[in-house]
């Protein structure tokens, strides 16, 4: 049957598709993104990849994560997001391809002035998102180096605010406000800053040398005081102990003392019970003389001089002057109690 389409359209239609064809032979997993090919703008050290739109055919299939932005004789119409989709050849035209994914923005080294007066030098990784395509393609030229020469920036500004000190505690608190500052800029391109990392800061090398000794002298500083430390310890250990030797020592002489003085009461009522009993003196005297002796042997033992009685052989006339003192004591004490 005759063909409902011209032979010259069948023909320019198949010199279309040809090169679609050939893409899609080329694998699934490239499928139509084959006929999307990047291209790189560079500014200063920083380079941009976008994605180059492709070429209108008749129909487009969009990937998965990209939307291209569609204009109709020169005219935003509308945004397609993955699938496939109709567009009139020569009238409807790709003018821009933007990828969904989240995308991580180098930021080169550059230097910055802390609030002290102190030149670093610090880089960083910026992560963004394109959430409008629209805006992202009429808002600013390039939004992705916009969006790196506004991290650039601020990155700057909220540095200055802060010492030097502060900027290496407070790494968390400037990727925040970083990612707070971009999102005001980047909501009217359609874009919205995830998060800001600070990847390097380098101070100068005279300040490096002196953080590095304020290091060393806060390592000795705290050495010596752990070792001050360790003595004071030490020394309140050993005053403890001694403290504790010293009463011990006390509790136990006194412990002896009581101790020997409750023996001799208990001697002493052992004694005089015996002598109440009968042959109690004569027991009191054998006592006495034996203890005479005792007492003038040890004298001659311990000193090469000695005071003695003017008869030291009368041992009974020294018995009987003691037995005599004994019975004089018991006697006075009976005529107490007898008078209370």
């Amino acid at each position: 049957p005759p063909s409902p389409l011209p032979l010259p359209m069948i023909r320019n239609v198949s010199k279309w598709l040809r090169p679609m064809t050939a893409a899609a032979a080329a694998g699934p997993a490239r499928g139509m993104n084959s006929l999307v090919a990047p291209s790189r703008w560079y500014s200063g050290r920083a380079r941009f990849d976008a994605i180059v739109p492709p070429t209108n055919f008749g129909f487009v299939v969009v990937p998965q994560q990209q939307s291209y932005v569609i204009e109709r004789l020169g005219k935003y119409t509308r945004t397609l997001n993955a699938g496939w989709y109709l567009l009139i050849p020569f009238i409807d035209k790709i003018a821009y391809v933007h990828s969904l994914k989240e995308q991580a923005l180098v930021i080169d080294k550059q230097t910055a002035i802390t609030q002290d007066n102190v030149t670093i030098t610090m880089d960083g990784v910026l992560y963004i998102k394109i959430e409008d395509p629209e805006r992202a393609s009429y808002g600013v030229q390039n939004c992705l180096q916009a969006v790196t020469q506004l991290g650039q920036t601020t990155m700057r500004s909220e540095i200055g605010k802060m010492t030097l000190d502060t900027t290496f505690r407070e790494r968390t608190a400037i990727n925040s406000a970083l990612v707070t500052a971009i999102n005001e800029a980047a909501k009217a391109w359609g874009m919205r800053c995830l998060r800001y990392e600070i990847r390097d800061i380098t101070p100068p090398d005279s300040v490096r040398e002196s953080m590095d000794q304020q290091a060393e002298a806060v390592r000795r500083k705290r050495a010596q005081i752990s070792e001050s430390e360790g003595v004071l310890e030490s020394d309140i250990n050993i005053a403890k102990g001694v403290k504790q030797a010293v009463e011990l020592k006390a509790e136990g002489e006194a412990a002896a003392i009581l101790k020997r003085a409750e023996a001799t009461a208990q001697a002493v009522k052992l004694l005089a019970e015996a002598i109440e009993e009968d042959g109690g003196e004569e027991a009191i005297a054998l006592r006495v003389a034996e203890q005479y002796v005792e007492a003038f042997g040890n004298m001659a033992k311990e000193s090469t001089t000695m005071m003695l009685p003017g008869n030291p052989a009368d041992v009974n006339n020294m018995v009987a002057q003691a037995l005599g003192l004994y019975k004089n004591i018991v006697k006075d004490q009976k005529k107490q109690k007898d008078e209370d």
